[in-house]
C-alpha cells in the first residue's frame, strides 16, 4: 500500500512563508499563523512542502491502514488561502454565515484574502473544529 506523500516534516515553515511571492498573501498566511497557533496552542510544522498544520491525530481507515493527520492548517496557494478544517463544515453552518466571502470543499475552507472573512469567527472556527477532533479520535498522538 502507498504511503501518504503528504507528511509531518522539519522543514521551516517562516522560510515556506516568506517565500510566498504575492506580498498581500503572505501576509495574510503570517496572520493565519499566528491565528492558529494562538488558538490551538501548538506550535506549527511543515506537512510535505506546502501546509502549515498544527497538532496531530492518528487515523484509522475500516481496511486497517492508519495514518497521522494535523488537528488543523493551511496552505497559502497561489488561486486562494486554503485552510483544512478537518471535521468538515456540516455542524458549523451558523459559523459559516457569519463569517464572509469563503467557498468550501469536503474539509476546505478557501478564501481570497484575509480582509474577506471576519477573523474572530475563523478563530472560533478553529477552536471548535480542533476541540471536534480531540474529543471525537480515539487515536490522539502525543
Amino acid at each position: 500500500m502507498a504511503e501518504l506523500k503528504t507528511q509531518r516534516n522539519d522543514a521551516s515553515v517562516e522560510e515556506f512563508l516568506n517565500a510566498v511571492e504575492h506580498e498581500q498573501k503572505r501576509k495574510d498566511a503570517f496572520a493565519i499563523l499566528a491565528l492558529m497557533q494562538e488558538a490551538t496552542g501548538d506550535e506549527p510544522q511543515m506537512w510535505g512542502s506546502s501546509i502549515v498544520g498544527f497538532g496531530s491525530y492518528r487515523y484509522k481507515y475500516g481496511s486497517g491502514r492508519t495514518g497521522e493527520w494535523m488537528l488543523v492548517g493551511f496552505s497559502p496557494r497561489k488561486q486562494n488561502l486554503t485552510l483544512y478544517i478537518m471535521p468538515g463544515f456540516e455542524q458549523y453552518r451558523a459559523l459559516l454565515d457569519k463569517l464572509g466571502k469563503h467557498k468550501t470543499g469536503k474539509a476546505c475552507l478557501y478564501i481570497n484574502k484575509l480582509a474577506d472573512v471576519d477573523q474572530n469567527v475563523l478563530k472560533e472556527l478553529v477552536i471548535q473544529s480542533v476541540a471536534h477532533m480531540k474529543e471525537t479520535n480515539p487515536w490522539p498522538t502525543p
